[in-house]
Formats: structure tokens, sequence, C-alpha cells
């Protein structure tokens, strides 16, 4: 049994790095050359809650690739996949929408209903499957939405802050995905429901872009995902568990997040040696 929280910050490096002049190893700036961060517990295995969601839209914008499926077909809701929690859908009688338009429910309100739906579609093992073959071999997708028997059983939805850091670069870099269903997972990712606030957003500044996907269960909070600080975009990726105050759980993400955006924001309006010039 594990206890604690994880904690990854992990630095990507923006396409124009490489157009920078080499730095020397004691510089600030050395690190737009190669990938660092700072982790604690990062391959403990924990549940995910809503962030496995993430893990699902990947499937699901593969498998349009690959001519399975058409983002544009629509489906009509069985009330029979219809669960309460967060989201709308459970509200809303019969709706008929585009497999985009539930992918987006799921990500931006974290619909379960939508989540259920979507899972359906492309298959909780296809979704596992293509995890394992990222190199994510913790990340399992095992239950649908709000599942307690499942969950009781002991098939959680898990993977660990190492992993979830490194589907959201898998996102970020466009790995086995085309310029343009990179950019449109990307877009899903950005839209933040302006209802509802999360740990890392609220650490951000509202002009700084964030993909992310929170999630959250009975003891359990995390929050991931690309913060797009210019010229030094970054991924946290934080999360608690065995949590005995939940909202003790998110004030530390934020805490976390905070620090990590201060730091990163820092090296992108610094000089070589730090110098913050123009800075009042």
């Amino acid at each position: 049994m594990r206890f604690g929280s994880s904690l990854v910050l992990l630095l990507l490096v923006p396409t124009l790095a490489s157009a920078q002049p080499a730095a020397s190893p004691a510089s600030p700036s050395a690190d737009v050359l190669k990938k660092q961060f700072a982790a604690r517990l990062e391959q403990n295995v924990q549940p995910t809650a809503s962030t496995i969601k993430i893990a699902i839209l990947y499937e699901l914008i593969k498998q349009a690739e690959e001519g399975k499926l058409k983002l544009d077909d629509v489906r009509p809701l069985d009330r029979k996949k219809a669960v309460e929690g967060s989201g709308v859908l459970f509200n809303l009688g019969t709706p008929s929408l585009a497999l985009r338009d539930y992918a987006m429910l799921m990500i931006i309100l974290s619909d379960n209903t939508a989540t259920n739906v979507l899972m359906d579609v492309v298959g909780m093992e296809a979704v596992t499957a293509r995890m394992r073959s990222l190199g994510l071999k913790d990340t399992k997708l095992r239950r649908h939405m709000l599942d307690g028997a499942a969950a009781r059983r002991g098939d959680e939805n898990v993977s660990s802050a190492d992993e979830i850091a490194r589907l959201f670069e898998t996102f970020y870099r466009g790995t086995g995905l085309s310029p343009q269903s990179r950019d449109e997972a990307l877009r899903i990712l950005k839209t933040r429901n302006e209802s509802k606030s999360t740990p890392v957003i609220r650490a951000i500044p509202e002009t700084v872009d964030i993909a992310s996907k929170p999630g959250e269960l009975e003891g359990v909070r995390v929050d991931s995902g690309i913060v797009f600080v210019e010229n030094r975009p970054y991924i946290i990726s934080v999360m608690a568990t065995y949590l005995q105050d939940d909202d003790a759980g998110n004030k530390a993400i934020e805490d976390l997040a905070r620090v990590a955006y201060g730091y990163f924001s820092r090296l992108a309006a610094g000089t070589e040696y730090g110098r913050q010039i123009g800075r009042n």
C-alpha cells in the first residue's frame, strides 16, 4: 500500500529551442536543450479519477485517423449509458451528438455520460492497449464512470504522475497523430469550463494557455496539463491520494502549480544569468 502524493514537473523543449545558442551547463537556460524534471513518487500507480479521460480522447482521435470512425458521426444518446455526477447529458433526455461533441463534453465539463458513450465507441481494451503501445504500461482504463461495483472489485482506472505527464507530452508533440489531429486535441484540452476553476488553472494567469484535465474522487485529487508559458512550455502532473481533507489536497496542488509557474515564467523572462530586464 502506498501513501502520499506524486509530483512531476516536466519541461518541454519549444520548437525554437534548437535555434538558440548553446548555454553553459550552469546556466538557468541550459534546460531548453534537454528534459529536466522534479519528481516525487512519480512512478506510484494511483487512481486517475477523471484525468483518465485524456487517454480516451487520444484513442478517439487516433481511431478517427485510422478510419475506424469519424469525429462528425452523430450518435443518439442511449439512456442506459447515462450516469449522474459531473456534466449535463444525464439531464438532457436523448440528444443526438457528434462524437466530437461528446469529446468536448467529456473534457470541458468532465461529463460522465459522454465519457461512457465514448468508452463504448472506442472500447476500453483498445484504450489500454493504445497506452501500452505508447510505453504507458501503468495507464489502464478498467471501468465505466461511476461504476462503484467495479471500483470495489479493484477495477480502478489508474496511472502514475509520470505516465500522465508523458501522455500530455504525446499530445504536445503530436506523437502518432497528424498535425491536424494534434491541433484538434489541444484545442479541446485548452477549452476552459468558465463556471468551474481547477487547482492548476487558479495558479496560472488567465493570459496563459493551459491544456489540462483534473480529476477527483473520495480521498483523491489529480490535476495535470501543459502550461504554455511563452518559450518555456512545461507539463505539471500532480496526483494525491489517501487524502484526509480533499480541500487540502486541492490547495497543495494549487501551491505546487504556482511555484512551478513562477519558476518557468522567470526562466522565460530572464537572461542567461537570470536578470529580469525591464521588470518593475
